[in-house]
């Protein structure tokens, strides 16, 4: 195993600078990180974490808790493992890891404490948290802690807490107008569970620019998915069922349009000539499906990429927790409107 000094000499630094790029990367600059950590890949050097844990009192990893309701498969995803990606990515830059934080099930634990008990354990610096809404009393503890936080798609506010949305409403507007402007009067939309911010705020944006444009939308127009493929595939069963049926769907999000799309062309109906489909989150799949899927685009790497810098600045002793991100939706227009 080669030595810091090895690293040193071969990139033309001092033992100093390739010890504050693995210590402190935020000090030294882009050209020289990505320069010493190529040469430490090449001659195969690692840093010893337990010396660097004593060194500077910190774990240099970040906890990731991630209620995603454990009856839904959230872990796979496409929008979350995107977002994932992006964050650990943007924490590696740092010299950060990410550690996934299962809550302590200890018995007799009192709930509040089971995930403030695991980032204890684990000695982790700050903690991601993307949550199902449920705003769950173990979560919520870590918001009233001295624990750096930063909450996904979560309106979390704390004492060393700050949240990073993207702007649902806009997106659910963007989504409405364009169906309108392609002639459209009978919209309906599938939306996310409700107690989740994202289903709420797309609904919102939709319902609003429906309003503004003079159009109903019935109670019947709008059906619950739960963000996920099977949950778009029955509402669009529901609302096909509709006389007069509509004939323009919002999914509020790209799983559940892909579903809707499975369910209208086993109609035997055609997109976008029957029943237009717009989307929200512009995975990878809705560039693939034909006839390609209308969809708001969220910003999936802006997410971790701010996340990560949200937790840099707390870690780095700033006296307020950074304000929050909102991040801009954009619609993408493909073949399904």
């Amino acid at each position: 195993m080669s030595s810091i000094r090895e690293v040193a000499r071969r990139s033309g630094v001092s033992v100093a600078t390739v010890s504050r790029v693995f210590n402190a990367p935020e000090v030294v600059s882009q050209r020289t990180r990505q320069l010493v950590l190529a040469t430490a890949a090449e001659v195969g050097y690692l840093p010893n974490e337990s010396a660097r844990t004593l060194a500077t009192k910190k774990s240099h990893m970040v906890g990731l808790v991630w209620d995603t309701d454990h009856r839904r498969p959230g872990w796979r995803h496409p929008f979350f493992q995107d977002i994932l990606v992006a964050l650990k990515s943007a924490l590696s830059a740092h010299g950060l890891h990410l550690l996934m934080l299962a809550p302590d099930q200890t018995p007799g634990l009192d709930d509040r404490q089971r995930f403030l008990r695991a980032v204890q354990r684990h000695s982790v610096d700050g903690v991601v948290i993307i949550d199902n809404g449920s705003r769950d009393p173990a979560v919520l503890a870590l918001v009233d802690a001295a624990v750096p936080c930063v909450a996904l798609d979560l309106r979390f506010t704390g004492p060393t807490c700050t949240h990073i949305t993207s702007d649902n409403a806009g997106g659910g507007r963007l989504a409405a107008t364009h169906l309108i402007e392609r002639g459209h009067r009978h919209l309906a939309t599938i939306t996310g569970p409700p107690p989740t911010l994202p289903a709420a705020e797309r609904l919102a944006g939709f319902r609003d620019a429906l309003t503004e444009a003079g159009l109903p939308l019935a109670d019947d127009d709008v059906v619950a998915g739960d963000f996920y493929l099977d949950s778009g595939y029955a509402a669009m069963q529901r609302l096909l069922a509709r006389d007069p049926r509509p004939t323009a769907v919002f999914a509020a999000g790209d799983e559940m349009a892909v579903g809707a799309m499975k369910a209208i062309h086993e109609a035997g109906l055609r997109i976008p000539a029957d029943i237009a489909v717009v989307g929200f989150d512009d995975i990878e799949v809705a560039a693939l499906i034909p006839p390609g899927l209308t969809t708001v685009t969220q910003d999936k790497t802006g997410f971790g990429t701010a996340a990560a810098e949200a937790v840099m600045t707390m870690l780095h002793g700033a006296a307020t927790p950074p304000a929050p991100t909102t991040l801009p939706t954009t619609l993408v227009v493909r073949g399904s409107t």
